[in-house]
C-alpha cells in the first residue's frame, strides 16, 4: 500500500478531532485514521462517520503509552512505508470547577499535552514523506499563557535556538514549581493548560527548524495552530465555533498544497499567521 496516500488525527473520536477526521475523509486524497484511546469510542466514531457515507479507518493511540504509539508507528510503516499527513490534536484540559490540586493538574496536563505529543513527534516525524503536512494543534490560551510569563521565561520560549531539550526542561520546571508552591514566583502563570499549549508552540517551532536542517528540500510544512473557541465537551458550551468549524484552520494547514512554501514552522490562527 505504499503508494496509497495516508492521514493520522490523534485524539480523533470526540470533538474537534472527529471534525478532522471528517473533513480529512471529504478533501483528502488517500486513507484517513482515526485514532483514540479506547477502542470502543474509536470504532463507535468511525461508525458515525460510515453512517454519513465517509471512510475512515481506526487503529488505537494511548499517546500516553510509549509502546501505543510505537505500535502505530509500526503499522504505518509497514503498510504504508510512510505518513504524508499527522495532526496532533488529542488533549486534556481541567475545567475550572475541577477541585483537583493545582499542582497535580499541572503534572497531568503537561505529561498529556506537551510530553505525550513530544514523543507521538519522536516516532512519527521519522516517517513524514516529502512534502507532507504536520500539523500540533495549540490554542489561543498558548499565546495568553505566555503575556503571563516573566519577562525571562517569554525570551526563552521566543528563543529562535531554544532546544526541545530545553524546552522539556522548562516545560519539567513548571511542574515541579507547581508542587513547591512557587510557580507564581518563578513567574508561571496560574494556568496548567496554557503553559501545555505554550510547551506544544514552541515544539512546533523547534521541530520546523530542525526539519530545516535535517530534511531541507522535501518541502515538508509543520505548524502550530489555534482552532479557536469551540463548542466541545472540554471548553464551554457557549463557544462561539462549532467543531467543523474549529476543524478549518488545522484542516487547511493539513492540505497546503504540494508547491506551498510556507507557512512552516509558525503559530497560525484563522489560516493566518499570528506573532509568537
Amino acid at each position: 500500500m505504499a503508494s496509497v496516500r495516508v492521514a493520522v488525527v490523534t485524539g480523533g473520536n470526540k470533538g474537534i478531532g472527529f471534525a478532522i477526521v471528517r473533513a480529512l475523509c471529504k478533501q483528502f486524497t488517500g486513507d484517513v485514521y482515526l485514532t483514540a484511546r479506547d477502542p470502543k469510542l474509536g470504532e463507535a466514531a468511525v461508525k458515525e462517520l460510515q453512517g454519513e457515507g465517509l471512510k475512515p479507518l481506526f487503529h488505537q493511540l494511548d499517546i500516553m503509552d510509549l509502546q501505543s504509539i510505537r505500535n502505530l508507528r509500526d503499522f504505518l510503516q509497514r503498510e504504508y512505508s510512510s505518513i504524508d499527513v499527522l495532526i496532533n490534536n488529542a488533549a486534556i484540559i481541567f475545567k475550572d470547577a475541577d477541585t483537583t490540586p493545582f499542582h497535580i493538574q499541572a503534572e497531568v496536563t503537561l505529561k498529556t499535552n506537551f510530553f505525550a505529543t513530544k514523543d507521538v513527534c519522536t516516532e512519527l516525524l521519522p516517517l513524514i514523506k516529502a512534502n507532507g503536512r504536520v500539523v500540533n494543534v495549540s490554542s489561543m490560551d498558548s499565546l495568553t499563557a505566555l503575556s503571563g510569563c516573566s519577562p525571562d521565561l517569554q525570551k526563552k520560549f521566543r528563543s529562535e535556538t531554544i532546544t526541545e531539550e530545553e524546552l522539556a526542561t522548562l516545560m519539567e520546571k513548571f511542574i515541579k514549581d507547581t508542587k513547591d508552591g512557587v510557580h507564581r514566583q518563578e513567574g508561571w502563570p496560574s494556568t496548567a493548560y496554557g503553559v501545555s499549549k505554550i510547551g506544544v508552540t514552541v515544539l512546533s517551532r523547534i521541530q520546523a527548524r530542525k526539519l530545516n536542517e535535517n530534511r531541507k528540500g522535501e518541502g515538508i510544512l509543520l505548524n502550530a495552530c489555534c482552532p479557536g473557541w469551540v463548542r466541545t465537551d472540554m471548553t464551554d458550551p457557549e463557544a462561539p465555533k462549532s467543531p467543523d468549524e474549529g476543524a478549518e484552520t488545522p484542516v487547511y494547514l493539513a492540505l497546503l498544497p504540494v508547491n506551498a512554501e510556507g507557512p512552516h514552522g509558525q503559530y497560525v490562527s484563522e489560516k493566518k499567521v499570528e506573532k509568537w
